[in-house]
């Protein structure tokens, strides 16, 4: 029905060449997010990958990944919703590396069914890792006392405010083991004979695109518009996709977001705290790759 339609429409009013959705995922991959700072996960993405797919013609849906990483679980549910479009519509998943799909971010690369990167990009990090800070004499300096009452002697380990535990560490890294397994495994699956044989891969290293290619990691180098006008054709268009907004330009509701309500300081500024936090935090990921 819609061919026959498409005839009866005059030439040069027909719309030639194909339309490829396009959805950009780029940042710090955590959980919640704030106003001051939204943040890629599940939630803020979700709306535009199901747009994205729901385009009936399209033989393809691209994906930009520009992403220092973050939140394991938020990649992987982020990879895992691209899988399950793609079986569900039948679509051909293109992944394309801007300047860094490190650790999470290359997680989410791993959707698609070709990763293509630029020579320049940084790639890998497959390992993961938890930072924080230790204030075990700060609080002795500035004359406060912290009193915390616990049920259950390790719910507080890993106490910022105590000295560190050899015990403590040697759990985080179980659990670093476990997840790190996790990762193995999804590269495992998803890239499969293309990997290189080479020990480092799994070692937490990263490389550029170009190395990257030799390694497996990726399947060709190029950007998104030369690679989809080579394969599709001169004519074809792009339509980036994005969550709707609301007639004031915020998200509607479906994207997740710590709003704070007005006529509450306390909460202003507690916002304004976290923000901080998450902006040191996201500053540390994307430094480690030199960005």
């Amino acid at each position: 029905m819609a061919g026959l339609l498409k005839r009866l429409v005059p030439k040069r009013f027909r719309k030639e060449g194909v339309t490829i959705p396009v959805v950009r995922l780029q940042g710090a991959i955590m959980a919640g997010g704030s106003q001051f700072r939204p943040a890629l996960n599940l939630a803020s993405v979700a709306q535009s990958l199901d747009k994205a797919f729901a385009y009936r013609d399209a033989p393809a849906v691209a994906i930009s990944v520009n992403s220092p990483g973050g939140s394991p679980v938020q990649s992987r549910l982020i990879y895992q919703r691209i899988r399950d479009l793609a079986a569900e519509k039948n679509k051909r998943v293109l992944v394309f590396v801007e300047d860094v799909a490190a650790s999470g971010g290359y997680m989410i690369a791993l959707a698609g069914d070709e990763i293509i990167a630029d020579p320049s990009s940084i790639v890998g990090s497959i390992g993961v890792v938890s930072g924080g800070f230790g204030f075990p004499e700060l609080l002795k300096k500035i004359g406060v006392e912290r009193r915390v009452y616990t049920a259950g002697e390790n719910k507080v380990i890993l106490d910022p405010f105590q000295p560190a535990r050899e015990t403590d560490i040697a759990y985080l890294k179980t659990l670093q083991l476990e997840i790190h397994d996790t990762f193995i495994q999804m590269v495992r699956d998803r890239r499969a004979s293309r990997l290189a044989d080479d020990p480092d891969i799994f070692s937490g290293l990263f490389w550029t695109g170009t190395r990257s290619l030799s390694l497996g990691l990726v399947d060709g180098l190029g950007d998104l518009r030369g690679e989809l006008k080579k394969r599709y054709g001169e004519k074809t268009r792009f339509d980036l996709v994005s969550a709707t907004r609301s007639l004031f330009g915020r998200k509607l509701p479906g994207v997740a977001s710590a709003g704070f309500a007005l006529g509450a300081p306390e909460r202003i500024g507690a916002a304004g705290v976290a923000s901080l936090v998450e902006t040191m935090d996201e500053r540390l990921l994307w430094s480690r790759y030199g960005l």
